[in-house]
């Protein structure tokens, strides 16, 4: 079997007709010195941007694509695209020229010195402040919570070894958050390097501000998945025993006052409080020994991948 390129150029696009044929140019002229192929993935265009991409593939060998027949989004895109690479190293970026290529061959050079994965870092940005005030808050926001000292999470440009991408799998708005993703696979090795950023040329940009909202749902969806997968009683259980607890507490408290004074109970909002805080936490704590129940099949299945192995 032939072995694959050096390279394999991952590119999502979304009516990005206009931007294609020079940035395919671009690439060309960047990566001559290694071989490579680039992969468009068409993410349900409605311009004429296929028709673009099949003049290219008939032009040059190197040129691949993939189209699909709505809009699904950039993470089911770029996966799309990393199931069909071939090359050692993978590199994405944005179709609308605001992203660099001639910044591919640093990028790969820290790959071939030891890094798993290299993001880029649009250090000066030729974007609007409803663009760029939102994008530092939420690489705040992400740095903090994930560990991962990064200043541009949402840099398309991005290069990665073989095994980074066969160890992951991206939907939603996961995109994002793929050296979160590596991390979690055992692969410390995350760096970044401050790449050149272009003002757009052609067109509009394709994300709203709507797209940081569903980032940081899809962040606390990994969070808590990551968390405990493999282990909801001990979210689940220890919400339900808390709530257990105090409700036992001020029902405990009430019937001590019934009892020994003789209170009535019937109008006080303490007692429906009580019980409602014990009905809840059982609800909790069996939600938690049923997520228990479903994975104790399928944590059995979920193996921990192997980086070497010696005599074996």
């Amino acid at each position: 079997m032939a072995a694959g390129p050096d390279l394999s150029i991952v590119i999502p696009l979304f009516n990005e007709e206009s931007s294609l044929r020079e940035l395919t140019e671009r690439i060309t002229d960047a990566v001559q010195d290694y071989s490579y192929e680039i992969i468009f993935v068409d993410d349900g265009s409605t311009d004429a941007s296929w028709d673009v991409i099949t003049g290219l593939h008939n032009q040059f060998h190197f040129v691949r694509a993939i189209r699909f027949r709505a809009n699904h989004g950039k993470s089911d895109a770029l996966q799309a695209g990393f199931e069909k690479s071939a090359g050692r190293y993978i590199v994405t970026l944005d179709a609308d020229l605001q992203d660099d290529p001639f910044e591919i061959p640093a990028l790969v050079q820290k790959l071939e010195e030891g890094a798993d994965l290299v993001s880029g870092w649009k250090k000066v940005r030729h974007d609007p402040i409803t663009k760029t005030i939102p994008s530092r808050f939420f690489n705040a926001v992400t740095r903090f919570t994930t560990g991962i000292k990064l200043h541009d999470f949402n840099c398309g440009l991005k290069a990665y070894k073989r095994e980074v991408i066969n160890s992951i799998y991206l939907y939603g708005e996961m995109h994002r958050y793929v050296p979160l993703l590596a991390k979690w696979q055992g692969f410390k090795n995350i760096e970044e390097k401050e790449v050149k950023h272009h003002p757009r040329k052609y067109g509009t940009t394709k994300f709203g501000t709507s797209r940081f909202l569903h980032g940081f749902l899809d962040l606390l969806t990994l969070l808590f998945v990551n968390r405990y997968m493999k282990q909801p009683m001990h979210f689940f259980g220890t919400i339900g025993v808390l709530l257990l607890i105090a409700g036992g507490v001020i029902s405990g408290w009430l019937a001590y006052l019934k009892i020994f004074f003789g209170e009535p109970l019937g109008n006080r909002p303490l007692l429906f409080l009580g019980i409602l805080l014990i009905v809840v936490g059982v609800q909790f704590f069996s939600i938690g020994f049923l997520g228990e129940m479903i994975n104790k099949g399928q944590v059995k299945r979920q193996k921990p991948k192997i980086s070497e192995k010696k005599g074996l």
